[in-house]
């Protein structure tokens, strides 16, 4: 099962939360929708530099409120705030929003990046688009999150690995990736790296510990 399923969707509501939290009339539904994408899209690429990884999206009565998730905040913030108070302008001219004080950002600090499995994944896409030899990547990688205290990582690859003419799968594992136990807090991440031989699939797995529930 847990080869099949995505660890996050099977641990919602356990120890894992919805990243929209919003209920709402059939009529304004599919806007809402929409409206959750162009704000995640926009965010993962303009906040690439600030180490953003993951976007929650909170929904009152006439009230929006954006959570963004990054690594590096000081440069989401800017000097006196001025990335913020710019970046709040942005989301208000894509999303046509006319009254300022409905639109809320909180910038959270991510305490340890390299138990992002989502940073961990990006940082493996980087470096083999650079041409990094894939098994040098899984086991830099895999060292680092294990030293920032993670209790297993396992990360997987898929694809025409290092320009092959046949596609192949490759996996690394450390510790324990426990992922039928609900108590198990399980970072994961399907990410895609474009190189010159085509799209290389990249999975990560990372085993934060056991949570009450």
């Amino acid at each position: 099962m847990g080869q099949k399923i995505n660890p996050n969707g099977f641990r919602l509501g356990t120890s894992a939360t919805w990243e929209s939290r919003w209920f709402a009339p059939v009529q304004k539904y599919h806007e809402f929708i929409a409206q959750d994408m162009i704000i995640r899209k926009m965010l993962m690429t303009k906040l690439r530099p600030a180490g953003v990884t993951k976007v929650e999206i909170e929904r009152a009565v006439g009230k929006l409120k954006v959570i963004i998730f990054v690594a590096r905040p000081g440069i989401l913030i800017g000097r006196s705030g001025a990335g913020l108070t710019e970046l709040k302008k942005t989301l208000q001219k894509d999303l046509r929003i006319k009254d300022g004080n409905s639109l809320e950002i909180v910038p959270m600090d991510i305490k340890s990046p390299d138990l992002s499995a989502y940073l961990v994944a990006q940082g493996i896409s980087e470096q083999i688009i650079r041409r990094i030899p894939a098994a040098r990547a899984m086991n830099q990688s895999m060292e680092r999150v294990m030293r920032a205290g993670a209790k297993g990582v396992k990360i997987a690859l898929a694809g025409r690995i290092g320009g092959a003419e046949i596609a192949r799968r490759e996996w690394k594992f450390q510790g324990s990736i426990p992922l039928h136990t609900l108590r198990a807090e399980i970072d994961f991440c399907a990410y895609p790296a474009l190189t010159k031989s085509g799209y290389v699939g990249i999975k990560v797995w990372i085993n934060k510990g056991e949570v009450n529930i």
